[in-house]
């Protein structure tokens, strides 16, 4: 038998570039057809999210006798309440305490220009020069006011549609791993059953790590900013709850707005003690929460959630940013139970002597 043409490490390596190559073409297809379709998709998704997150709640209600019918229809009552609460904290925020926020943020603006040197330029200037563009432009804000309200149709649109597909998925949940095992081949239905379930319990321990983390969160920072007397201090906390399903990032940026608000309101004094206790909270959830509660959901490295946030941004901006932990989690639960199941292959039959 003539000898290979290339040595057995060069095989192997090459043998691995097609694997990443089928995998990275199999994958940009697939993003792909989530971007085209994502009116359809988004809701799939984001209702994916729902139920790993409210599937223990809705399995603890069926234990106790509760018909499965009704019991989702408690859990999606329970997900409706929690979000829906936390967006009109917020909203109730703003509308009681904006006209002091933006007021307090008109002073800060007007000392900080005094401070540098620029008391000629106004706010009443700028103000003055922006209703001056406006007029001038006032067909394009009108275009700009219809984009918004159309967008925020098809938002709600899909919200809803998520909260249906909850329901049902919650319901029928039963019925999925029998569809799925009957789209795979007989020979690999185990298999698909345990990647998919592996992948489904990545998920749904990142969701439920997320939410006790947020909560802790909120909680924190919201006592904080009472304690400081900050306009807004509940709106802020829900706020800081719905950002730290964007791990990281999301923290970040609700606890800006926080110290911002303070600042605003009461002084640079009082904004740097809500720096404080933002920066404190943090320092306890990356130090404590974060290892903790995360170690025994799901495991996953800073640097692979950093670059997935990057990757979710790049190709679907806030919703990406939202989607794309949950589901590197999911993909690295698949690739583990590949692993478990073709990393150790069976011992060779030893005959008998």
């Amino acid at each position: 038998m003539p000898p290979p043409l290339l040595p057995e490490p060069v095989r192997r390596l090459a043998a691995w570039c097609a694997v990443g190559l089928l995998v990275t073409g199999a994958a940009a297809v697939g993003v792909w057809l989530v971007v085209t379709f994502r009116t359809a998709v988004t809701p799939l998704l984001l209702a994916l999210l729902g139920t790993a997150l409210l599937g223990p709640l809705h399995r603890r209600l069926v234990a106790v006798g509760v018909h499965r019918s009704l019991a989702a229809g408690l859990t999606c009552a329970a997900i409706v309440a929690v979000f829906g609460g936390a967006a009109y904290i917020v909203v109730a925020a703003l509308i009681d305490n904006g006209d002091q926020i933006v007021s307090s943020l008109r002073r800060a603006a007007e000392d900080l220009a005094g401070r540098i040197g620029a008391e000629g330029t106004s706010l009443d200037d700028l103000a003055a020069s922006a209703r001056n563009l406006a007029t001038r432009f006032g067909s394009t804000a009108a275009t700009g006011v219809i984009s918004g309200l159309g967008l925020v149709v098809e938002v709600a649109a899909m919200a809803v549609l998520a909260l249906f597909l909850v329901f049902f998925f919650l319901r029928d949940s039963g019925r999925a791993v029998a569809a799925l095992r009957s789209l795979a081949p007989a020979t690999t239905g185990d298999m698909v059953e345990a990647m998919a379930r592996r992948a489904f319990q990545a998920v749904e321990g990142f969701m439920r790590g997320t939410t006790l983390i947020a909560l802790i969160d909120a909680v924190l920072i919201t006592a904080g900013l009472l304690v400081l007397r900050v306009p807004g201090a509940l709106g802020l906390g829900a706020l800081v709850f719905v950002g730290a399903y964007i791990p990281y990032l999301g923290a970040f940026l609700s606890g800006a707005v926080a110290v911002l608000v303070a600042f605003a309101d009461r002084g640079l004094v009082i904004a740097l003690w809500a720096l404080g206790v933002v920066l404190a909270v943090q320092v306890l959830e990356g130090n404590i929460l974060q290892p903790v509660v995360q170690s025994r959901t799901v495991q996953l490295h800073p640097a692979a959630v950093l670059l997935a946030l990057t990757a979710g941004a790049a190709v679907a901006g806030i919703l990406g940013m939202l989607l794309a932990v949950p589901f590197t989690a999911a993909a690295f639960g698949v690739v583990e139970e590949v692993r478990r199941h073709y990393g150790h292959p069976p011992a060779a039959d030893v005959e008998p002597s």
